[in-house]
Formats: C-alpha cells, sequence, structure tokens
C-alpha cells in the first residue's frame, strides 16, 4: 500500500526536514510527500476552503483513503492505528493519503472526503513537526505490524 503525506506548507532545509526524512527512509515503500501552497490572501475560511482544493488536486487518480489530521478528530493508540492500517491493507486499499491542512484547519471538501479524521491529541502541534510524529507513527505501525521489538506497549 502505498503512503502520501499532501501538506499545506513547504518543509525547508532544517530538523523537522532531516527527522521526517529519517522516518520515510525507514519505511516501504517511502512516504510520498506532497506539498502545497496557498499564495492568495483571504479570510480563514476562503484560506481553508482553497487549501482544501490544493491538498486534493495532489492525490492519485486511483482510488485513494483519505485520513485528514484534525484537532477534532479520532485519537488511536499506537497499536490501533497499525490495525486501522492493517483493515486499508488487507481490503486492497492502493493508497493511503494523510491531509494536514493549514493555520486555519481544514475545508469542508477533505472533511467529507477523509474516511477518517485522526487527531495527534488535544495539543496544538507546528505543522512542520506534525509530518515527522505522522511519519514516526506510520514507521512505528510497520514495525508493529511486522512484530518488530520497536514498539513496546503495553
Amino acid at each position: 500500500m502505498r503512503l502520501m503525506i499532501s501538506a499545506i506548507g513547504r518543509f525547508k532545509n532544517g530538523p523537522e526536514a532531516k527527522h521526517f526524512q529519517h522516518y520515510s527512509d525507514r519505511i516501504s515503500p517511502r512516504i510520498d510527500l506532497r506539498e502545497c501552497e496557498n499564495k492568495r490572501p483571504g479570510s480563514g475560511v476562503e484560506i481553508r476552503e482553497r487549501e482544501a482544493e490544493l491538498l486534493l488536486a495532489t492525490l492519485p487518480k486511483t482510488p485513494t483513503i483519505i485520513i485528514s489530521l484534525d484537532e477534532r478528530g479520532k485519537t488511536l493508540s499506537s497499536e490501533a492505528f497499525a490495525a486501522r492500517l492493517a483493515q486499508f491493507r488487507d481490503n486492497g486499499n492502493p493508497t493511503l493519503a494523510f491531509l494536514i491542512g493549514g493555520a486555519y484547519g481544514h475545508g469542508d471538501a477533505v472533511t467529507k472526503a477523509a474516511r477518517l479524521q485522526l487527531s495527534l491529541g488535544p495539543m496544538t502541534y507546528p505543522h512542520l513537526l506534525v509530518r515527522v510524529i505522522l511519519a514516526e507513527q506510520l514507521y512505528r505501525a510497520q514495525q508493529i505490524l511486522a512484530g518488530h521489538p520497536y514498539h513496546h506497549g503495553g
């Protein structure tokens, strides 16, 4: 199953990009990162809706399961997250895309298209750091499913 992260904003050469690459390189196949930026000014609602269009435009034409990262979403343990990924994989889904919105969150189009709204917890994180956390959790899920001792959960 192909894993994608589509996100608003771009990595610069900094620690977040380095840490993201560290985990992406360890996942097989590697995470396909797609970045986009909204250059148009507007109200928060206008920006959120435009960014939803940009994120959805990054997705492949093949069937894709969309998971939006949203502070109001469902929180999962690492084990439950791995189990959910295994379900998507075992159902023959070719692509799993995680969408990370901008400062105003996700527009209605993303919310409606998402099969799952996932929260990394009630705290707010910098968007570039969310990519690193998600990449690590994708790697952790892969290791859980492989029975590897990387994850020592209870």
